[in-house]
Protein backbone atom coordinates (compact mmCIF):
# COMPACT_ATOMS: atom_id res chain seq x y z
CA UNK A 1 0.00 0.00 0.00
CA UNK A 2 2.85 2.34 0.84
CA UNK A 3 4.72 1.56 -2.36
CA UNK A 4 1.85 2.45 -4.68
CA UNK A 5 0.27 5.05 -2.41
CA UNK A 6 3.44 7.12 -2.64
CA UNK A 7 4.93 5.95 -5.94
CA UNK A 8 1.70 6.33 -7.94
CA UNK A 9 0.29 9.29 -6.03
CA UNK A 10 0.01 11.20 -9.33
CA UNK A 11 -3.15 9.21 -10.09
CA UNK A 12 -4.94 11.55 -7.65
CA UNK A 13 -3.88 14.58 -9.71
CA UNK A 14 -5.34 13.07 -12.89
CA UNK A 15 -8.66 12.16 -11.27
CA UNK A 16 -9.16 15.23 -9.08
CA UNK A 17 -7.54 18.09 -11.00
CA UNK A 18 -8.46 17.00 -14.52
CA UNK A 19 -11.36 14.61 -13.90
CA UNK A 20 -13.09 17.18 -11.68
CA UNK A 21 -13.91 14.50 -9.11
CA UNK A 22 -14.63 15.57 -5.54
CA UNK A 23 -11.73 15.07 -3.12
CA UNK A 24 -13.51 12.26 -1.27
CA UNK A 25 -14.27 10.41 -4.51
CA UNK A 26 -10.73 10.93 -5.78
CA UNK A 27 -9.28 9.51 -2.55
CA UNK A 28 -11.68 6.55 -2.75
CA UNK A 29 -10.78 5.75 -6.38
CA UNK A 30 -7.05 6.09 -5.75
CA UNK A 31 -7.34 3.92 -2.65
CA UNK A 32 -9.10 1.20 -4.63
CA UNK A 33 -6.39 1.37 -7.30
CA UNK A 34 -3.59 1.21 -4.72
CA UNK A 35 -5.27 -1.67 -2.89
CA UNK A 36 -5.69 -3.54 -6.16
CA UNK A 37 -1.98 -3.17 -6.97
CA UNK A 38 -1.07 -4.17 -3.41
CA UNK A 39 -2.92 -7.46 -3.94
CA UNK A 40 -0.28 -8.44 -6.50
CA UNK A 41 2.43 -7.91 -3.87
CA UNK A 42 0.37 -9.86 -1.32
CA UNK A 43 -0.17 -12.76 -3.69
CA UNK A 44 3.57 -12.92 -4.45
CA UNK A 45 4.44 -12.90 -0.74
CA UNK A 46 1.94 -15.65 0.03
CA UNK A 47 3.17 -17.85 -2.84
CA UNK A 48 6.79 -17.43 -1.80
CA UNK A 49 6.16 -18.26 1.87
CA UNK A 50 3.69 -21.06 1.20
CA UNK A 51 5.24 -22.86 -1.76
CA UNK A 52 8.71 -21.62 -2.61
CA UNK A 53 10.87 -20.67 0.39
CA UNK A 54 13.46 -23.45 0.87
CA UNK A 55 13.46 -23.61 4.67
CA UNK A 56 16.08 -26.33 4.80
CA UNK A 57 18.47 -24.48 2.47
CA UNK A 58 18.75 -20.83 3.61
CA UNK A 59 21.70 -20.23 1.30
CA UNK A 60 19.47 -20.94 -1.69
CA UNK A 61 16.62 -18.72 -0.47
CA UNK A 62 17.91 -15.41 -1.94
CA UNK A 63 17.91 -16.88 -5.45
CA UNK A 64 14.32 -18.09 -5.04
CA UNK A 65 13.23 -14.82 -3.49
CA UNK A 66 14.71 -12.83 -6.38
CA UNK A 67 13.33 -15.26 -8.99
CA UNK A 68 9.79 -15.09 -7.62
CA UNK A 69 10.08 -11.31 -7.36
CA UNK A 70 11.03 -11.12 -11.04
CA UNK A 71 7.97 -13.19 -11.97
CA UNK A 72 5.81 -10.61 -10.16
CA UNK A 73 7.31 -7.71 -12.11
CA UNK A 74 7.15 -9.60 -15.39
CA UNK A 75 3.46 -10.35 -14.77
CA UNK A 76 2.84 -6.63 -14.27
CA UNK A 77 3.92 -6.03 -17.88
CA UNK A 78 0.88 -7.92 -19.23
CA UNK A 79 -1.73 -9.03 -16.62
CA UNK A 80 -4.92 -6.95 -17.07
CA UNK A 81 -2.97 -4.87 -19.63
CA UNK A 82 -0.24 -4.34 -17.04
CA UNK A 83 1.09 -1.55 -14.84
CA UNK A 84 4.89 -1.72 -15.31
CA UNK A 85 5.68 1.08 -12.89
CA UNK A 86 8.03 1.23 -9.86
CA UNK A 87 10.16 -1.75 -10.86
CA UNK A 88 13.18 -2.34 -8.62
CA UNK A 89 15.65 -2.15 -11.52
CA UNK A 90 14.82 1.48 -12.29
CA UNK A 91 16.58 2.44 -9.06
CA UNK A 92 19.89 1.41 -10.64
CA UNK A 93 19.98 3.85 -13.57
CA UNK A 94 22.55 6.05 -11.83
CA UNK A 95 24.13 3.25 -9.80
CA UNK A 96 26.77 0.61 -10.64
CA UNK A 97 24.22 -2.07 -11.57
CA UNK A 98 23.14 0.07 -14.53
CA UNK A 99 25.80 -1.69 -16.62
CA UNK A 100 23.71 -4.89 -16.34
CA UNK A 101 20.68 -3.27 -17.99
CA UNK A 102 21.96 -3.67 -21.60
CA UNK A 103 22.61 -7.33 -20.73
CA UNK A 104 19.43 -8.35 -18.93
CA UNK A 105 17.13 -5.32 -18.95
CA UNK A 106 15.46 -3.54 -16.06
CA UNK A 107 13.90 -6.79 -14.81
CA UNK A 108 17.33 -8.40 -14.73
CA UNK A 109 18.87 -5.48 -12.86
CA UNK A 110 16.12 -5.81 -10.24
CA UNK A 111 16.80 -9.54 -10.05
CA UNK A 112 20.51 -8.90 -9.40
CA UNK A 113 19.76 -6.22 -6.82
CA UNK A 114 17.35 -8.51 -4.97
CA UNK A 115 19.94 -11.31 -4.83
CA UNK A 116 22.59 -8.96 -3.46
CA UNK A 117 20.24 -7.44 -0.88
CA UNK A 118 19.05 -10.76 0.56
CA UNK A 119 22.53 -12.28 0.73
CA UNK A 120 23.67 -9.12 2.52
CA UNK A 121 20.82 -9.56 5.00
CA UNK A 122 21.90 -13.17 5.63
CA UNK A 123 25.48 -12.01 6.17
CA UNK A 124 24.30 -9.53 8.79
CA UNK A 125 22.01 -11.86 10.73
CA UNK A 126 23.81 -15.23 10.42
CA UNK A 127 26.10 -15.77 13.45
CA UNK A 128 27.00 -19.46 13.64
CA UNK A 129 29.71 -19.98 11.02
CA UNK A 130 32.29 -17.45 9.87
CA UNK A 131 33.01 -19.23 6.53
CA UNK A 132 29.29 -19.36 5.70
CA UNK A 133 28.83 -15.71 6.66
CA UNK A 134 31.59 -14.62 4.32
CA UNK A 135 30.26 -16.86 1.57
CA UNK A 136 27.02 -14.87 1.92
CA UNK A 137 29.01 -11.63 1.74
CA UNK A 138 30.77 -12.82 -1.43
CA UNK A 139 27.40 -13.70 -2.97
CA UNK A 140 26.04 -10.27 -1.98
CA UNK A 141 28.94 -8.54 -3.73
CA UNK A 142 28.83 -10.73 -6.84
CA UNK A 143 26.24 -8.62 -8.78
CA UNK A 144 28.28 -5.46 -8.23
CA UNK A 145 31.52 -7.17 -9.25
CA UNK A 146 29.87 -8.44 -12.42
CA UNK A 147 28.51 -4.96 -13.11
CA UNK A 148 31.97 -3.41 -12.70
CA UNK A 149 33.46 -5.94 -15.11
CA UNK A 150 30.93 -4.98 -17.80
CA UNK A 151 30.85 -1.30 -16.90
CA UNK A 152 33.10 -0.01 -19.66
CA UNK A 153 31.78 -2.17 -22.49
CA UNK A 154 30.01 -0.53 -25.45
CA UNK A 155 27.53 -2.79 -27.18
CA UNK A 156 26.67 -0.46 -30.06
CA UNK A 157 28.56 1.96 -32.26
CA UNK A 158 27.52 5.44 -33.23
CA UNK A 159 26.52 6.16 -36.79
CA UNK A 160 25.80 9.48 -38.42
CA UNK A 161 24.93 12.56 -36.34
CA UNK A 162 21.62 14.37 -36.93
CA UNK A 163 20.14 17.61 -35.67
CA UNK A 164 16.83 17.56 -33.78
CA UNK A 165 14.36 20.08 -32.35
CA UNK A 166 11.83 18.96 -29.72
CA UNK A 167 8.95 21.40 -29.33
CA UNK A 168 7.25 21.81 -25.93
CA UNK A 169 4.02 23.78 -26.34
CA UNK A 170 3.01 23.99 -22.65
CA UNK A 171 -0.70 24.00 -23.52
CA UNK A 172 -3.09 24.13 -20.56
CA UNK A 173 -4.83 20.77 -20.26
CA UNK A 174 -8.05 22.32 -18.93
CA UNK A 175 -8.59 24.24 -22.19
CA UNK A 176 -6.66 22.12 -24.68
CA UNK A 177 -9.64 20.27 -26.16
CA UNK A 178 -11.96 23.26 -26.38
CA UNK A 179 -12.93 24.27 -29.91
CA UNK A 180 -11.72 27.84 -29.57
CA UNK A 181 -8.24 26.56 -28.60
CA UNK A 182 -7.59 24.83 -31.94
CA UNK A 183 -6.16 27.81 -33.82
CA UNK A 184 -4.15 29.26 -30.89
CA UNK A 185 -2.50 25.84 -30.38
CA UNK A 186 -1.58 25.60 -34.08
CA UNK A 187 -0.14 29.12 -34.05
CA UNK A 188 1.77 28.37 -30.86
CA UNK A 189 3.53 25.36 -32.36
CA UNK A 190 4.23 27.16 -35.62
CA UNK A 191 5.69 30.14 -33.75
CA UNK A 192 7.94 27.95 -31.60
CA UNK A 193 9.08 25.93 -34.63
CA UNK A 194 9.77 28.89 -36.92
CA UNK A 195 13.52 29.26 -36.20
CA UNK A 196 14.11 25.50 -36.47
CA UNK A 197 12.66 24.33 -39.79
CA UNK A 198 16.20 23.55 -40.96
CA UNK A 199 16.80 20.62 -38.57
CA UNK A 200 16.99 17.05 -39.80
CA UNK A 201 14.21 16.01 -37.43
CA UNK A 202 11.59 18.02 -35.54
CA UNK A 203 9.18 16.43 -33.05
CA UNK A 204 5.93 17.78 -31.64
CA UNK A 205 4.39 15.98 -28.64
CA UNK A 206 1.45 13.63 -28.21
CA UNK A 207 -1.81 15.12 -29.56
CA UNK A 208 0.02 18.37 -30.29
CA UNK A 209 -2.81 19.23 -32.69
CA UNK A 210 -6.39 18.96 -31.45
CA UNK A 211 -7.97 18.45 -34.84
CA UNK A 212 -8.34 15.06 -36.49
CA UNK A 213 -5.88 13.83 -39.08
CA UNK A 214 -8.48 13.95 -41.85
CA UNK A 215 -9.15 17.62 -41.03
CA UNK A 216 -5.49 18.66 -41.19
CA UNK A 217 -4.62 18.23 -44.89
CA UNK A 218 -4.31 21.96 -45.49
CA UNK A 219 -2.19 22.54 -42.40
CA UNK A 220 0.09 19.62 -43.21
CA UNK A 221 0.65 21.02 -46.70
CA UNK A 222 1.63 24.39 -45.20
CA UNK A 223 4.06 22.75 -42.78
CA UNK A 224 5.67 20.65 -45.50
CA UNK A 225 6.46 23.79 -47.51
CA UNK A 226 8.49 25.13 -44.57
CA UNK A 227 10.25 21.94 -43.60
CA UNK A 228 13.75 21.13 -44.79
CA UNK A 229 13.78 17.80 -42.94
CA UNK A 230 11.15 15.64 -41.23
CA UNK A 231 8.46 16.57 -38.72
CA UNK A 232 6.96 13.89 -36.47
CA UNK A 233 3.85 15.07 -34.67
CA UNK A 234 1.10 13.67 -32.51
CA UNK A 235 -2.42 14.05 -33.86
CA UNK A 236 -5.70 12.26 -33.09
CA UNK A 237 -7.40 10.23 -35.78
CA UNK A 238 -10.83 8.67 -35.89
CA UNK A 239 -12.05 5.22 -36.85
CA UNK A 240 -15.69 5.73 -37.89
CA UNK A 241 -16.69 2.07 -37.79
CA UNK A 242 -15.39 0.85 -34.44
CA UNK A 243 -18.18 -1.07 -32.65
CA UNK A 244 -20.74 0.96 -34.52
CA UNK A 245 -19.60 4.27 -33.02
CA UNK A 246 -16.68 6.57 -33.84
CA UNK A 247 -13.51 5.76 -31.92
CA UNK A 248 -10.39 7.79 -31.34
CA UNK A 249 -6.94 6.65 -32.37
CA UNK A 250 -3.87 8.18 -30.78
CA UNK A 251 -1.45 8.55 -33.68
CA UNK A 252 1.89 9.98 -34.73
CA UNK A 253 2.71 10.86 -38.32
CA UNK A 254 5.91 11.78 -40.16
CA UNK A 255 5.67 14.50 -42.81
CA UNK A 256 8.04 16.54 -44.95
CA UNK A 257 11.04 14.46 -45.98
CA UNK A 258 9.76 11.59 -43.81
CA UNK A 259 6.79 9.28 -44.04
CA UNK A 260 4.72 6.87 -41.99
CA UNK A 261 1.93 6.67 -39.45
CA UNK A 262 1.92 5.01 -36.05
CA UNK A 263 -1.20 4.16 -34.01
CA UNK A 264 -0.79 3.68 -30.27
CA UNK A 265 -0.97 -0.02 -29.39
CA UNK A 266 -1.13 -0.15 -25.58
CA UNK A 267 -4.01 1.95 -24.26
CA UNK A 268 -4.20 3.43 -20.77
CA UNK A 269 -7.03 2.00 -18.61
CA UNK A 270 -9.59 4.67 -17.65
CA UNK A 271 -7.80 7.26 -19.80
CA UNK A 272 -8.17 5.73 -23.27
CA UNK A 273 -10.64 2.96 -22.50
CA UNK A 274 -12.91 2.40 -19.49
CA UNK A 275 -12.99 -1.02 -17.82
CA UNK A 276 -16.46 -1.86 -16.42
CA UNK A 277 -17.74 0.75 -18.83
CA UNK A 278 -21.45 0.29 -18.09
CA UNK A 279 -20.82 1.11 -14.41
CA UNK A 280 -18.14 3.78 -14.57
CA UNK A 281 -19.05 5.73 -17.72
CA UNK A 282 -20.48 9.07 -16.61
CA UNK A 283 -19.46 8.70 -12.95
CA UNK A 284 -16.96 11.55 -13.29
CA UNK A 285 -15.84 13.67 -16.22
CA UNK A 286 -12.52 11.81 -16.38
CA UNK A 287 -14.35 8.58 -17.32
CA UNK A 288 -16.30 10.30 -20.09
CA UNK A 289 -13.60 12.17 -22.01
CA UNK A 290 -13.89 11.63 -25.79
CA UNK A 291 -10.48 9.93 -26.00
CA UNK A 292 -11.65 7.32 -23.48
CA UNK A 293 -13.29 5.54 -26.44
CA UNK A 294 -10.03 4.79 -28.21
CA UNK A 295 -9.05 1.94 -30.50
CA UNK A 296 -5.63 0.35 -30.30
CA UNK A 297 -3.33 0.01 -33.31
CA UNK A 298 -1.98 -3.24 -34.75
CA UNK A 299 0.71 -5.10 -32.81
CA UNK A 300 3.22 -4.79 -35.66
CA UNK A 301 3.45 -1.53 -37.60
CA UNK A 302 5.98 -0.12 -40.07
CA UNK A 303 8.66 2.24 -38.82
CA UNK A 304 8.33 5.98 -39.14
CA UNK A 305 11.07 6.94 -41.59
CA UNK A 306 13.22 9.74 -42.82
CA UNK A 307 15.30 9.23 -45.98
CA UNK A 308 18.08 7.79 -43.78
CA UNK A 309 16.52 6.72 -40.46
CA UNK A 310 14.22 4.01 -39.15
CA UNK A 311 12.45 5.45 -36.10
CA UNK A 312 10.61 3.30 -33.52
CA UNK A 313 7.76 5.13 -31.81
CA UNK A 314 6.21 4.73 -28.35
CA UNK A 315 3.37 7.05 -27.38
CA UNK A 316 3.23 8.10 -23.72
CA UNK A 317 2.56 5.10 -21.43
CA UNK A 318 3.87 2.60 -24.01
CA UNK A 319 7.48 3.48 -23.17
CA UNK A 320 6.99 1.64 -19.84
CA UNK A 321 6.65 -1.76 -21.58
CA UNK A 322 10.17 -3.15 -22.15
CA UNK A 323 9.21 -5.94 -24.55
CA UNK A 324 6.81 -3.75 -26.54
CA UNK A 325 9.59 -1.21 -27.18
CA UNK A 326 12.23 -3.89 -27.78
CA UNK A 327 10.34 -5.65 -30.58
CA UNK A 328 10.82 -2.76 -32.99
CA UNK A 329 13.30 -0.59 -31.15
CA UNK A 330 16.15 -3.09 -31.19
CA UNK A 331 16.41 -2.80 -34.98
CA UNK A 332 15.65 0.92 -35.27
CA UNK A 333 18.20 3.69 -35.60
CA UNK A 334 16.63 5.81 -32.85
CA UNK A 335 13.71 5.64 -30.40
CA UNK A 336 11.03 8.34 -30.30
CA UNK A 337 8.50 8.86 -27.56
CA UNK A 338 5.88 11.58 -27.40
CA UNK A 339 3.77 12.27 -24.34
CA UNK A 340 1.38 14.62 -22.60
CA UNK A 341 2.37 14.45 -18.95
CA UNK A 342 0.20 17.44 -18.11
CA UNK A 343 -2.20 14.89 -16.57
CA UNK A 344 0.38 14.36 -13.80
CA UNK A 345 0.54 18.03 -12.77
CA UNK A 346 3.40 19.05 -10.49
CA UNK A 347 3.94 15.52 -9.17
CA UNK A 348 6.64 12.87 -9.38
CA UNK A 349 4.92 11.30 -12.41
CA UNK A 350 6.87 13.15 -15.15
CA UNK A 351 10.19 12.40 -13.43
CA UNK A 352 9.30 8.71 -13.24
CA UNK A 353 8.25 8.73 -16.89
CA UNK A 354 11.59 10.21 -17.99
CA UNK A 355 13.42 7.68 -15.82
CA UNK A 356 11.58 4.87 -17.61
CA UNK A 357 12.50 6.33 -21.01
CA UNK A 358 16.15 6.44 -19.93
CA UNK A 359 15.99 2.73 -19.12
CA UNK A 360 14.69 1.91 -22.62
CA UNK A 361 17.64 3.83 -24.11
CA UNK A 362 20.12 1.86 -22.01
CA UNK A 363 18.44 -1.50 -22.66
CA UNK A 364 18.62 -1.10 -26.44
CA UNK A 365 21.65 1.16 -26.84
CA UNK A 366 19.62 3.77 -28.72
CA UNK A 367 19.08 7.48 -28.30
CA UNK A 368 15.61 8.33 -27.00
CA UNK A 369 14.09 11.59 -28.23
CA UNK A 370 11.27 12.55 -25.86
CA UNK A 371 8.87 15.39 -26.74
CA UNK A 372 6.17 16.34 -24.23
CA UNK A 373 3.52 19.03 -23.87
CA UNK A 374 4.88 20.59 -20.68
CA UNK A 375 7.85 18.46 -19.58
CA UNK A 376 10.01 16.66 -19.22
CA UNK A 377 11.20 17.07 -22.82
CA UNK A 378 14.66 15.56 -23.21
CA UNK A 379 17.31 13.95 -25.39
CA UNK A 380 18.66 10.76 -23.79
CA UNK A 381 21.83 9.15 -25.17
CA UNK A 382 22.46 5.45 -25.77
CA UNK A 383 23.93 5.12 -22.25
CA UNK A 384 20.68 6.27 -20.66
CA UNK A 385 22.10 9.67 -19.70
CA UNK A 386 20.16 12.90 -20.24
CA UNK A 387 22.08 14.88 -22.86
CA UNK A 388 19.74 17.89 -22.93
CA UNK A 389 16.46 18.81 -21.23
CA UNK A 390 13.92 21.65 -21.13
CA UNK A 391 12.53 23.18 -17.94
CA UNK A 392 9.08 21.91 -16.98
CA UNK A 393 5.96 24.09 -17.37
CA UNK A 394 7.56 26.39 -19.95
CA UNK A 395 7.00 26.68 -23.69
CA UNK A 396 10.20 26.18 -25.60
CA UNK A 397 12.27 24.23 -28.09
CA UNK A 398 15.06 21.84 -27.21
CA UNK A 399 17.56 21.95 -30.06
CA UNK A 400 20.22 19.28 -29.88
CA UNK A 401 21.72 16.38 -31.82
CA UNK A 402 21.68 12.60 -31.73
CA UNK A 403 23.45 9.66 -33.34
CA UNK A 404 21.95 6.71 -35.12
CA UNK A 405 22.99 3.44 -33.45
CA UNK A 406 24.53 0.41 -35.14
CA UNK A 407 24.53 -3.03 -33.57
CA UNK A 408 22.47 -4.47 -30.73
CA UNK A 409 22.76 -5.05 -27.02
CA UNK A 410 22.26 -8.58 -25.64
CA UNK A 411 18.92 -7.45 -24.25
CA UNK A 412 17.95 -6.08 -27.66
CA UNK A 413 18.73 -9.46 -29.20
CA UNK A 414 17.11 -11.76 -26.68
CA UNK A 415 14.87 -9.70 -24.39
CA UNK A 416 13.75 -11.29 -21.14
CA UNK A 417 13.66 -14.87 -22.48
CA UNK A 418 17.03 -16.15 -21.11
CA UNK A 419 16.29 -14.68 -17.68
CA UNK A 420 12.80 -16.17 -17.59
CA UNK A 421 14.22 -19.61 -18.45
CA UNK A 422 16.70 -19.28 -15.57
CA UNK A 423 13.90 -18.19 -13.23
CA UNK A 424 11.76 -21.14 -14.29
CA UNK A 425 14.63 -23.52 -13.45
CA UNK A 426 15.15 -21.87 -10.05
CA UNK A 427 11.48 -21.97 -9.13
CA UNK A 428 11.17 -25.59 -10.26
CA UNK A 429 14.14 -26.47 -8.06
CA UNK A 430 12.55 -24.62 -5.13
CA UNK A 431 9.35 -26.63 -5.47
CA UNK A 432 11.38 -29.86 -5.48
CA UNK A 433 13.24 -28.79 -2.32
CA UNK A 434 9.93 -27.92 -0.67
CA UNK A 435 8.40 -31.30 -1.52
CA UNK A 436 11.49 -33.15 -0.29
CA UNK A 437 11.43 -31.21 2.97
CA UNK A 438 7.74 -32.08 3.56
CA UNK A 439 8.40 -35.74 2.73
CA UNK A 440 11.30 -35.95 5.23
CA UNK A 441 9.35 -34.15 7.97
CA UNK A 442 6.32 -36.40 7.27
Amino acid sequence: MGKYGVGASWVYVSIHDYGNAAPWLSVLLVSLFVAGMALFEGLWSWCYLRYLRPESKPGFAPLIFAASRLVLEWALTWVLSGFPWLFVGYSQLDAPLSSLIPLVGVLGAGFALSIGAVYLALFLVFRNSVPIRFAYLAAALAPWILALLWGGHSWVTQGKEYSVALVQGNVDQSTKWQQDSVLPIIKNYQFLSEPHWDVDLMIWPEAALTIFHHQADGLISQLEKKLEGTLVLGIPAIDPGYRGTPAFQNTAIAIGAGEGKYVKRRLVPFGEYVPFESTLRGLIRFFDLPMSRSKAGDDFQPYLRTPELKMAMAICYEIAYPELVRREGANADVLLTISNDTWFGNSIGPDQHLQIARARALELGRYVLRATNNGLTAVVNEKGKVKAILPQFEAGVLRSSFYASNGQTPYGNYGDTPLLILVLILLGTAVIFRLQSKHLSG
